[in-house]
C-alpha cells in the first residue's frame, strides 16, 4: 500500500518525546514490511527549525519524509507549501494517517482527503482527554473541537487509540464517530552499548542516588500534565527514597518543580535533569533505578513506562496512565490513586520487598517482549489500513 502520514513535527526535532519517536517507529516498520510510506511534516523544532532539506523527500530508515517550512502561525504549524503538496499528491495514496489534533496539518490533511475521496485515520495521541482540555486553553480547545475536530473525527474512516483509557475518553464525547480501534504503541529493544561515556550530570545523579537509598526514576517530558509534583510531594512521606526526574523541560516547569521540592524540604533527594536525555545517558539512568514512576494527570499510553518495563523495571502508575491497565493485569508494579499519600504508600510497599519488586520487573519485561515489539504492532496497523482501503474501494464501486 501507498501510505501518507501527516504529523506536525518529526525527527530530528529534539524538544518532543515519545509520540514523535513512536510515529517514526511505526512508519519504519511499515516500510520494512514492504509498504510505500511517506511522511509530510514541518521543520518546526520549538522556537527554531530542524536542520533538514525542505520540499523534497529525505530517506529516514526507509521512510520518505518531506519537510515543509512554517514561517507564520508556527504554534499551529501552518504551512501553505504543505497544503499545496497535499492538494497535488493526496489522491495517489491508499490511506492517510493523521497524528494529533488541534493543529493545522491535521485539519489540512483531513479536509484534503475528504475533498478527494481518500480514507483517513486520526490518532489523537492523548490530546482529547477532558482533564487536559479543562486545565489548559479550555475555551479555545472546546471551540476548536466543536468547529473543527468533531467534523474531522466523524468523517474519518477510523480513530486510532493507543489504550482503553484513551478509547473511553474519545467515545465519551458521544458524537457519531467511526469505529475506535485500540492498537498500542510498540517498544524498541534497548540499543547496543555505543561506548560513549556517561555525561557528568547523569553520573552525579546516579552517585547521589546510590548514597541516599533506592532511586525512583521519572523519565520523559517535564510538564504540568505529568503530575511530577505528586511524586515530589510523596517523597516528604518516604524519607529513604530518592527521585531522579529527567527529560525535556516544557515551559520552564522544571524550575517550578525545584521550588516545590525546596518548599517541601526534599530538595536533597530530588535531582532534576531538564534536558534531552538519550543514548548512554538514558540507559545509565534506567540501569541505576530500582523503580519507574509515572504519576501523570493523563497519559494516553506511557511509552517511557513501557521502555522501563522492557528493561526489567517495575512501574508505579496512576490510573489515568493508559498503560496502568497492563501493569495491573500482569502484576508488573503497582497502580495507585493520584494522591501524594497513595503514591508514597505504593513506593514504600514496592521497595520494601526487593525480591518481589524484581519479580514484577521481570513480568513486565516478558510481557513487553511478547506483545509490544514494533513489527507486531505495525502488522496490526497495516491490517487496519487494508480494511479501510478495501471498504473505500467497495464504496466507490457501489456509487
Amino acid at each position: 500500500m501507498r501510505l501518507l502520514h501527516v504529523v506536525p513535527t518529526y525527527l530530528p526535532a529534539v524538544r518532543y518525546g515519545g509520540p514523535i519517536r513512536s510515529v517514526h517507529a511505526l512508519c519504519r516498520e511499515l516500510a520494512a514490511a514492504g509498504h510505500d510510506v511517506h511522511v509530510y511534516t514541518t521543520n518546526v523544532d520549538g522556537a527554531g527549525n530542524s536542520d533538514v532539506p525542505l520540499m523534497r523527500p529525505v530517506d529516514l530508515e526507509g521512510v520518505k519524509v518531506t519537510y515543509f517550512p512554517s514561517r507564520t502561525l508556527r504554534r499551529l504549524y501552518w504551512s501553505p507549501p504543505m497544503q499545496r503538496a497535499l492538494s497535488a499528491s493526496i489522491a495517489g495514496f491508499d490511506v492517510v494517517h493523521l497524528h494529533a489534533v488541534y493543529l493545522w496539518p491535521i485539519l489540512a490533511g483531513a479536509r484534503t482527503a475528504r475533498a478527494q475521496g481518500i480514507p483517513y485515520v486520526i490518532s489523537p495521541r492523548g490530546m482529547l482527554v477532558p482533564e487536559l482540555i479543562r486545565r489548559k486553553s479550555r475555551w479555545v480547545k472546546e471551540a476548536w473541537i466543536r468547529l473543527i475536530e468533531r467534523p474531522n473525527l466523524e468523517a474519518a474512516a477510523a480513530i486510532h487509540a493507543t489504550s482503553a483509557v484513551e478509547a473511553d475518553h474519545i467515545a465519551a464525547f458521544g458524537w457519531r464517530l467511526p469505529r475506535i480501534v485500540m492498537i498500542p504503541h510498540g517498544v524498541d529493544d534497548p540499543p547496543a552499548p555505543d561506548g560513549k561515556p556517561v555525561s557528568a550530570d547523569i553520573a552525579s545523579a546516579i552517585a547521589g542516588a546510590a548514597a541516599d537509598g533506592p532511586m525512583v526514576l521519572a523519565f520523559g517530558r517535564i510538564s504540568w500534565e505529568k503530575g511530577l509534583d505528586r511524586l515530589i510531594a510523596a517523597l516528604a512521606q518516604t524519607p529513604a527514597i530518592r527521585a531522579v526526574i529527567a527529560g525535556d523541560d516544557a515551559d520552564g516547569h522544571a524550575a517550578w518543580l525545584a521550588s516545590e521540592a525546596a518548599r517541601l524540604g526534599v530538595s536533597p533527594r530530588v535531582t532534576i535533569i531538564a534536558r534531552h536525555v538519550s543514548g548512554a545517558d538514558k540507559e545509565a539512568l534506567f540501569a541505576a533505578a530500582q523503580l519507574f514512576a509515572m504519576t501523570s494527570l493523563s497519559e494516553n499510553f506511557g511509552i517511557a513506562a513501557f521502555e522501563a518495563m522492557r528493561r526489567g523495571l517495575p512501574v508505579l502508575a496512576t490510573p489515568d496512565v493508559g498503560m496502568s491497565e497492563i501493569v495491573r493485569e500482569i502484576d508488573g508494579g503497582a497502580v495507585v490513586d493520584p494522591t501524594p499519600e497513595a503514591i508514597a504508600a505504593g513506593l514504600k510497599a514496592l521497595l520494601a520487598d526487593p525480591v518481589a519488586c524484581r519479580r514484577k520487573g521481570l513480568a513486565g519485561r516478558r510481557h513487553v517482549v511478547d506483545h509490544y515489539g514494533w513489527p507486531a504492532v505495525a502488522a496490526r496497523v497495516a491490517e487496519l489500513y487494508r480494511s479501510i482501503a478495501h471498504s473505500s474501494t467497495v464504496g466507490r464501486q457501489a456509487a
